[in-house]
């Protein structure tokens, strides 16, 4: 880890997401990333307008001297192997049917299953919460009106891949 913040909850190469409250956690943008904090803000809030399946975005503010902060709402996620398997396949169904419905309005998330060659685990950006199944980085994520259709196609494509292998996952634990 670059830099070393309290309340620290999760880092990668180019942000570290900290601790607010109880309620809010915060992603810093530091220096020169290559993430864009208005753009992660922007797909956020389109895909909150949509359903509840993304992180809740809050506001932008700055931290410290030198970093940005994206604030969203801070996610408790729960192991899900401690529901039974029937319990898993109805937060299974919500989460296609609702992921379904970011697909159909125009935004794809593009990260469910990590890249073999990245740190972390397999399925980091999909939370098993008291709400059900949640998504949070939205950082690569896609609007069809910014990519285009044919490029939005393929990364729906791609991500129904990764849908089944998350499914599978989720079910077989």
């Amino acid at each position: 880890m670059k830099n070393h913040y309290s309340k620290t909850l999760s880092f990668g190469d180019n942000n570290t997401v900290i601790a607010l409250s109880e309620t809010e956690a915060g992603k810093l943008f530091k220096e020169d990333t290559r993430s864009d904090i208005g753009s992660e803000a922007d797909k956020m809030k389109f895909a909150n307008s949509i359903n509840d399946l993304v992180v809740k975005f809050l506001r932008l503010e700055v931290f410290g001297e030198d970093s940005e902060m994206l604030v969203m709402e801070r996610l408790f996620p729960y192991d899900f192997r401690a529901f039974e398997y029937e319990k898993r396949e109805l937060f299974f169904d919500v989460f296609e049917s609702e992921l379904e419905q970011l697909h159909k309005a125009g935004f794809v998330h593009r990260d469910l299953r990590r890249p073999s060659d990245m740190p972390g685990l397999t399925f980091d950006n999909v939370f098993l919460t008291n709400t059900g199944i949640r998504l949070i980085d939205v950082g690569i994520s896609a609007l069809k009106t910014q990519v285009g259709p044919k490029l939005f196609d393929r990364f729906i494509e791609q991500e129904r891949k990764e849908l089944e292998a998350f499914r599978s996952f989720f079910l077989s634990r």
